[in-house]
């Protein structure tokens, strides 16, 4: 058997490519939307990929599933179980076998069988994994998904928080815990292939390293451990201090259920020369890729600012529509990079490139460049109390809890785009966050809709440390 783990560094997720090498024939788990570099990395092995499966009804990307079907005619595996309202919605005309608890199916010489592990989603499955081929008779590994994670197990909220159904999130937590009861029937020594690594947003607590056993996990695992004390022990600890979803998780999972768009290729955007950024449309949104001490120099006004790195699918996905047309500033070297993160996501209209070089040329010697203010926490202190001025802070709500500035409006900068509305248009809006990541991303995305905007660039614990001999952090003592 071949095994080989395929992560994406932006959202933090791990496909697997599983090989027979007797009958060159391979299975992808999870794969996402652009799926040629995982036929690339099957032909590489001398393999051929004929099927794929997925663990679940995705929140956070957008399945490959249907796009292998549709260019490779491979067969797919996907979960029957979870109910009507969580029944995939588009294999009719492919090649797809709907799985059950203990169902089987082989890929060559290996044999994966199903669990249905809910609790995440209602349909999860994991796949056990058996080398028959090499002689065993017993697993070696499970591709757990969603469902079992390095240190923590897979958040059960996002039917409530992110899709909206109302209600859904202590049943789920409790259907998370029967599953958990599950693994004390599965051998120690199994390998655990999860489905993200930290940085992902479907958990709370995940760990960097890329796998674990399953015996490890048993022994370490803090949602594990929570569940020996006993269900509401459990329900109470996994709910607890869960992040806000990004807004765009609602739309994948409609997507993922429904049918994604197919791709086929990658976008090829147009590079835009200096003398053309004046003629960009006014529905076109200019994703600017830069570090944040870049763009607060001078950008392109009405600019989105989503730096490239681990966070970059996050804001853009939380910050841009889909339908829009999209223009990046980017270094042409990291272009396809970025183009495969949108996509990853749904956002596929990407329609001209925007070098940094190009924006500087366009800003030199005018004024055609926009700045954003940038201010640390003692200037924060000196306009707080200003009647036209209002403080936001955009960090997570259990950061929030554990103190804030008085008075301060609190938005998560991913829900932030759905709360503008509630925002005041009178009064400039001072923006802080942890450390002054989320709160230039957030300042970005105010100015891009007409907010009076400062930027807060510092971090919290000075804001804290000064202040917190007068007692002024709300929630501290």
């Amino acid at each position: 058997m071949l095994f080989r783990q395929i992560f994406d560094p932006s959202l933090a997720q791990y496909a697997y490519l599983v090989g027979c090498q007797k009958t060159k024939e391979a299975l992808i788990i999870d794969p996402e939307r652009d799926i040629d570099r995982y036929v690339e990395a099957a032909q590489r092995e001398g393999l051929r990929v004929v099927a794929v499966a997925e663990t679940h009804i995705h929140a956070d990307f957008l399945s490959g599933a249907r796009e292998f079907a549709e260019q490779h005619g491979v067969k797919v595996y996907l979960s029957a179980e979870g109910g009507p309202d969580w029944t995939y919605g588009w294999g009719e005309g492919y090649d797809v076998q709907l799985l059950r608890d203990r169902d089987t199916f082989r890929i060559g010489n290996i044999k994966i069988e199903a669990l249905h592990t809910p609790g995440h989603t209602p349909e999860h499955l994991s796949y056990l994994i058996t080398d028959e081929g090499g002689g065993a008779s017993e697993p070696l590994g499970l591709a757990s998904g969603d469902f079992v994670f390095v240190g923590d197990l897979g958040r059960p909220d996002l039917l409530e928080t992110a899709a909206g159904e109302v209600g859904a999130r202590e049943p789920a937590a409790r259907a998370l815990y029967e599953s958990v009861q599950q693994l004390a029937g599965l051998p120690g020594y199994l390998q655990v292939w999860p489905g993200h690594g930290a940085g992902s947003a479907c958990g709370k607590a995940l760990g960097s390293v890329p796998q674990s056993t399953l015996g490890y996990e048993m022994m370490q695992n803090r949602s594990i451990l929570a569940s020996k004390r006993g269900e509401g022990a459990f329900v109470e600890e996994i709910l607890d201090g869960q992040p806000e979803p990004p807004l765009y998780f609602a739309r994948m999972k409609r997507e993922n259920r429904d049918g994604p768009a197919l791709l086929g290729s990658l976008p090829v955007p147009a590079a835009i020369a200096a003398s053309d950024l004046d003629r960009l449309g006014e529905d076109t949104v200019v994703i600017d890729t830069r570090p944040r001490h870049t763009f607060i120099k001078g950008h392109l006004d009405g600019s989105v600012l989503a730096p490239l790195g681990a966070s970059f699918a996050t804001v853009a996905g939380s910050y841009v529509m889909p339908g829009k047309s999209i223009v990046l500033v980017v270094e042409e070297s990291q272009a396809e990079e970025a183009i495969r993160s949108l996509v990853r996501i749904g956002l596929d209209e990407v329609q001209g490139i925007i070098t940094p070089d190009t924006l500087t040329e366009y800003g030199s010697g005018n004024d055609k460049l926009r700045m954003l203010k940038a201010i640390d926490f003692d200037e924060v202190d000196g306009r707080r109390h200003y009647t036209n001025a209002a403080v936001l802070d955009v960090r997570r709500q259990e950061e929030w809890s554990r103190g804030q500035i008085p008075d301060a409006i609190h938005i998560p900068h991913v829900r932030l785009l759905d709360h503008l509305d509630e925002l005041p248009r009178d009064k400039t809006l001072l923006v802080h966050c942890q450390s002054g990541v989320r709160s230039a991303v957030a300042s970005a995305l105010l100015a891009a809709h007409g907010f009076y905007v400062i930027y807060v660039d510092d971090h919290f614990s000075n804001w804290k440390e000064r202040e917190k001999e007068e007692g002024v952090v709300a929630g501290v003592h």
